[in-house]
């Protein structure tokens, strides 16, 4: 291996170390602190559910109808209801699945006013939630979480709106394209003719980033040299990936006055995000070996490399992002599978904005309560003791977007109509339709690219799995968060199990690999896992 394809990835790191304090630092100061009008869990809950129905029902009904709209200068026509559905769910949810091609599929309207908007609002309601289960877990007295709608516009107008116009105009300078022009024919040097789209993409692009939605404004998302036209753009889209997220370690141990227990949950995501680089990094070099090439270049930029794609690869599926600078479905079978694995965890690897943290919580409550079961101690988390039904929703939480995962792919591996959408069939057809579902439930969005979605059965199907991924693990912690807000913070004794130790982190990352690695493994073992075996025996 090439010793110089570290530097990016170590360059990469360095940023998320320096700037994730400093930002964390401002969320802190922006979100902490109590106000007026202040909500229960119940109102907070129906709150945020509320508004995230509203914008479904608007961002459907302007998908079905926008060849009535302005900016439509290249003629899209409205989409049917199925795919409308599942565009409308994938953004709300902070998926950013996507079944179609941006460029043609949908108006310039549609992708500013409508997946734009979505990109904003779906960031700031795993945020917002992340604080109210904050709030849940360092109040001592009386019952709110905050007020919902203060802690959303603050969100948007506080972090998200600043950081992706400053992101925005760095990648208009670059030469990302950002105009309300039509599709532009062209000849190439080679003498044939090609269609260029053009349109409004640098800002959301921007906001795609940041906010762990991925969807892209070009069907070849950020492997188009519109989107991601240089290596400044490409590294700034990746540290902008993981930015936020790891800010919210440091905001957490802020606002809950542990200060080196959001060290420790960093450090947590920080070391399970190096080992899968550092699988997906070997994986690609010694597959390579195994068949005389010297680099498994097939699927991926040759101006971006193998480094730096697998990089994003690995954090796009960590930090529930989504977005692609390569396909997926061209990684080596075991960087494949560690982008599978970032998934099927939950995408607590600094995961999605808000939502990644509040799914780290939950592993680490499951592992406060096994480990107080062990010791013979009432188990306990930052001073607030855990109950049966504390632990009950928890487990709720986890299981749900896994059942969804393994249900949803056997239902497509045993039937005609899923089979019926795969490109390829063995292992590595296991392995896309595999990959679908888990990016669904996950609230990733990114695809092996194999698999034919754009079908009645995955738009519904895939809809119906991001709906449980998103909601089914949102009202549980809130829930969770309303049961601890008013229980009296314990002080801390000699029998109080520390949650900021080397020993805390390394209990936690086996608790995640045992508790939800471990549910995949079988299915791993059908796919990703033989086909690693195979490439590595010289078959194909």
């Amino acid at each position: 291996m090439d010793l110089t394809q570290l530097i990016p990835i170590g360059v990469f790191l360095l940023l998320i170390v320096v700037l994730s304090p400093l930002l964390g630092t401002y969320i802190a100061r922006l979100l902490g602190g109590e106000g007026a009008d202040e909500m229960d869990w119940k109102q907070y809950l129906g709150a945020i559910l509320t508004f995230n129905a509203v914008g479904f029902g608007f961002l459907m009904c302007l998908l079905m109808c926008q060849q009535y709209l302005p900016l439509n200068p290249d003629g899209a026509k409205g989409l049917d209801l199925a795919l409308a559905f599942n565009i409308a769910v994938s953004f709300v949810t902070n998926t950013n699945w996507q079944s179609y091609a941006g460029e043609t599929t949908l108006s310039q309207f549609s992708q500013m006013v409508g997946l734009g908007t979505q990109n904003f609002l779906s960031a700031a309601t795993g945020i917002a939630v992340l604080v109210a289960v904050t709030r849940g877990l360092s109040r001592s007295t009386g019952a709110s979480l905050g007020n919902a709608w203060r802690d959303m516009s603050r969100i948007v107008l506080g972090i998200l709106l600043p950081l992706s116009l400053l992101f925005a105009v760095i990648f208009v300078s670059e030469g990302m394209v950002q105009s309300f022009d039509s599709a532009r024919q062209i000849t190439t040097v080679e003498g044939l003719q090609q269609t260029v789209p053009a349109g409004p993409a640098a800002s959301q692009i921007a906001i795609k980033q940041l906010g762990t939605n991925g969807g892209g404004y070009f069907n070849a998302n950020s492997a188009h040299p519109l989107e991601n036209p240089t290596p400044l753009t490409n590294l700034l889209s990746t540290l902008a990936l993981i930015l936020i997220p790891g800010a919210l370690c440091f905001t957490y141990g802020i606002m809950t006055n542990q200060r080196r227990h959001g060290l420790a949950l960093f450090v947590t995501m920080i070391v399970l995000l190096t080992i899968g680089i550092g699988t997906s990094l070997w994986s690609e070099n010694v597959s390579a070996a195994a068949i005389g090439e010297t680099a498994l270049m097939e699927g991926k930029e040759t101006r971006i490399g193998v480094a730096e794609s697998v990089l994003w690869s690995t954090t796009t599926t960590a930090a529930s992002n989504g977005s692609v600078n390569a396909m997926h479905s061209s990684l080596s079978p075991a960087a494949g599978g560690v982008a599978m694995l970032n998934m099927m965890l939950g995408e607590i690897v600094f995961g999605g904005v808000g939502s990644g943290l509040y799914g780290m919580i939950l592993f680490v409550i499951l592992t406060v309560f096994l480990t107080g079961l062990m010791v013979g101690r009432t188990p306990e988390y930052l001073g607030k003791r855990i109950d049966a039904v504390d632990m009950r929703w928890a487990i709720v939480a986890i299981i749900a977007p896994s059942a969804s995962m393994l249900i949803g792919s056997a239902l497509s591996l045993t039937t005609d109509v899923g089979r019926s959408s795969m490109l390829h069939s063995g292992a590595h057809g296991v392995s896309e339709v595999l990959y679908a579902w888990a990016s669904a439930a996950g609230n990733n969005g990114s695809a092996f690219a194999g698999l034919n979605a754009n079908t009645t059965f995955y738009n519904i199907g895939i809809g119906i799995a991001m709906l449980i991924g998103r909601y089914a693990v949102i009202i549980p912690v809130v829930i969770i968060a309303g049961r601890m807000v008013s229980r009296i913070r314990m002080k801390e004794s000699a029998g109080t199990f520390p949650t900021h130790s080397p020993l805390f982190v390394l209990l936690l990352i086996g608790t995640i690999l045992i508790v939800g690695a471990l549910t995949f493994f079988p299915v791993l073992l059908m796919g990703p896992l033989v086909e690693q075996v195979q490439l590595m025996q010289g078959g194909f």
